[in-house]
């Protein structure tokens, strides 16, 4: 996370600040936003090579506009008045990875009151980017279509969340395109955060899986083993199999020493 000011500057400074971002998800803070501000995003590892980025504004967006440097031309990613709108999500493919360069344009204003343009980064690399020209989601993994058995035996061990439970209920938000899926938890194989929570009262393990509109899902019965990954702290839906028919995919890639990892069954 970085954080800084536009009141910091010296007045009558023309020159563009830059910083630089060393992680392939965190988040940026500009208080006060004054003149123009160019930021990096540098990973660290070489390796990450990335295919998209996606950018989430805060609730509280006010006075900058975002751009995408792509060959020298500036393309608008979120204005100020889109920034309004918190839970968008906007995505745009890196075209010249591993560096990626946005620029901050401060918006015209007549006096020092308050203002922070602040968002929400991540990375995709290519397990995880899907069209980002699709309803500017690039963060579902799955895209509605069952997983076949290797690409489940695959998501088990790398996926940022695994859990076994069932559908408690579904809700749908067709203005933001998107599903939840709130889940009755029996138990919590691996979370990369904590998204999957116990309650105090009744002390059940419950969290939400969030997923595409148009994947149509529906309440249904029986244990399910739901996995997916983790974007800006929501656990977004990759697979989920109903528990008993991963069982008989494990173990008969298990008798063929054909699982990619070993997982907890007990």
């Amino acid at each position: 996370a970085l954080s800084g000011s536009g009141l910091s500057r010296e007045p009558r400074s023309r020159a563009v600040e830059q910083v630089r971002l060393r992680c392939t998800e965190g988040s940026l803070q500009w208080m006060y936003p004054a003149r123009a501000l160019r930021v990096l995003l540098e990973p660290i590892l070489a390796s990450a090579r990335h295919t998209a980025v996606c950018i989430k504004p805060a609730g509280d967006f006010q006075g900058a506009s975002v751009y995408v440097e792509r060959a020298g031309q500036l393309q608008l990613v979120l204005s100020e008045a889109q920034g309004a709108r918190p839970r968008r999500v906007s995505c745009f493919r890196a075209h010249s990875p591993p560096r990626v360069a946005l620029f901050l344009q401060a918006s015209p204003q007549r006096d020092l009151s308050r203002r922070t343009a602040a968002f929400q980064y991540e990375l995709l690399g290519k397990q995880s980017a899907a069209d980002p020209d699709l309803k500017k989601m690039a963060l579902v993994e799955a895209m509605c279509r069952p997983c076949d058995n290797m690409e489940l035996l695959m998501a088990i061990c790398s996926s940022d969340f695994v859990v076994k439970g069932s559908i408690r209920n579904v809700s749908h938000d067709s203005e933001n395109h998107m599903s939840q899926v709130d889940v009755s938890v029996q138990k919590v194989y691996r979370q990369k955060n904590q998204i999957f929570q116990q309650e105090e009262g009744s002390g059940e393990w419950r969290g939400p899986i969030r997923t595409l509109l148009q994947c149509k899902v529906k309440t249904g019965g029986g244990d399910f083993l739901f996995v997916g990954n983790e974007h800006f702290g929501e656990a977004w839906l990759g697979c989920a199999p109903r528990f008993k028919d991963f069982m008989l995919v494990y173990q008969a890639a298990r008798e063929r020493g054909a699982n990619p990892c070993e997982f907890e069954l007990n």
